[in-house]
């Protein structure tokens, strides 16, 4: 006779993929509206980006109800630190609070996986890239989720990014423009939508676009799958 358990898991998988992409004097931040968990569509109209300040914005992926944890603890975070320093926190020292917040939980670690873009103190574009328990690095370009391993090889393959082991160290941003950037950024899921149920799979859900640049900071939208 087969011995039978009960299983229960404290996570769950709600799919999604998030970009971003850094400039010379703009950020682009991007992330899919769907949220489903196995073949069930919870919604198509959840934002997976988050407004952290006036020039850090963090896209996540994975179990979204500990990304939404996650975010409130950054913004109670950054709260206090604009109590204590009367400014706000600039994308880099977002970034290492980031870091320190997952490794903090490395033992039940939050079940994320964030790209942080925005803006750095001479107004240049920054991408951070992590993992679940903090490890991170500052590329050019990144992208997390469900639909990442379709993504990234098309994003390595159109901006060929320097090695971090070439020395003299080489500037991360990409050579892009702004327009041409959010033209890739759009193309890159219009491809991942085909061949990833998690990200879009039919009419309805949309792609949000959060670009950052000296003028300040505006959101696009685009229907995805409107065959």
């Amino acid at each position: 006779m087969t011995k039978q358990q009960a299983n229960w898991s404290p996570y769950d998988f709600n799919g999604g993929t998030c970009v971003a992409v850094a400039g010379a004097d703009y950020c682009v931040i991007a992330a899919d509206t769907r949220m489903s968990t196995g073949y069930n569509i919870l919604t198509r109209d959840y934002s997976k980006i988050c407004k952290l300040a006036d020039k850090s914005f963090l896209a996540s992926s994975g179990f979204q109800a500990d990304v939404r944890a996650l975010q409130k603890h950054l913004e109670a975070r950054h709260l206090i630190y604009q109590h204590q320093h009367n400014k706000q926190m600039s994308c880099p020292a977002m970034a290492q609070l980031l870091s320190n917040t997952l490794y903090y939980k490395r033992f039940f670690p939050y079940y994320a996986f964030n790209v942080l873009g925005g803006l750095d103190n001479e107004g240049k574009g920054c991408v951070f890239t992590y993992d679940a328990v903090g490890s991170y690095e500052k590329v050019g370009y990144s992208s997390q989720g469900s639909g990442a391993k379709l993504i990234m090889p098309f994003l390595d393959n159109q901006l060929k990014a320097p090695s971090p082991l070439l020395l003299p160290a080489r500037d991360a941003v990409t050579p892009l423009s702004e327009p041409e950037a959010i033209d890739l950024v759009k193309t890159a899921f219009a491809s991942a939508t085909e061949r990833d149920i998690y990200t879009v799979s039919v009419n309805g859900d949309k792609l949000e676009i959060v670009v950052l640049n000296s003028e300040g900071m505006r959101r696009e939208y685009m229907d995805l799958r409107k065959d």
